[in-house]
């Protein structure tokens, strides 16, 4: 039996990319699917899509501002994820994500993952703060070192460019997106639909 895989597509900087993971883990069991993580940069994503952040783009209708925070709630409270919004949000990701990458090639992607996450919207660190991102690492065990001297290599760094340019190449122009097969689902709301997707097969 073929084994079923789907993509998600995240940033650290993005608080949906954050609860969507948290979801995760119980869209798998139900699937039966794995979750492939791909790292990209939400920012970068933003400008080659001439995207904007919800913030900015709702700017000038609070309305539909407040209802996307009140779904937001909904969502967090729906799931009792452990939810804190960063004090020092919004905060630049490209070290992070870079990281992830690093973290990818170096063989320990998902602790580096749970600890960057925790820290970003469970406890509120400045995680744009590289002192308080070595802090995090070493505290979860993890070679902080070496997950920031890779993080600076032109291969990671490019790996990056292009995990974010073939995102919006196949019609990525946010974070969560999941792609199943070339299925595009974008948004922490369309976990039923992944699921469909998913069970299809």
């Amino acid at each position: 039996m073929v084994s079923k895989t789907f993509e998600f597509l995240f940033d650290f900087g993005g608080p949906n990319s954050y609860l969507a993971h948290k979801v995760l883990p119980e869209l798998c069991r139900e699937t039966g699917a794995t979750a492939i993580y791909v790292p990209i940069l939400l920012g970068g994503l933003f400008k080659i899509t001439n995207n904007q952040a919800p913030m900015m783009r709702y700017a000038e209708t609070p309305a539909k501002r407040n209802y996307e925070m009140l779904e937001f709630d909904r969502f967090v409270k729906a799931h009792n994820i452990p939810f804190k919004m960063n004090p020092n949000f919004p905060i630049n990701s490209l070290y992070l994500m870079r990281g992830a990458v690093a973290a990818q090639h170096l063989g320990c992607f998902m602790p580096y993952v749970e600890a960057i996450m925790a820290a970003m919207w469970e406890d509120g660190l400045n995680t744009g703060d590289l002192a308080v991102v070595k802090d995090v690492l070493d505290k979860a065990g993890l070679d902080s070192a070496a997950l920031l001297a890779k993080a600076e290599e032109a291969d990671v760094k490019a790996e990056l460019v292009s995990n974010t340019e073939k995102a919006a190449a196949r019609g990525a122009f946010g974070v969560p997106t999941f792609f199943v097969g070339e299925e595009i689902f974008w948004g922490k709301e369309r976990f039923c639909q992944v699921a469909a997707a998913l069970n299809k097969g």
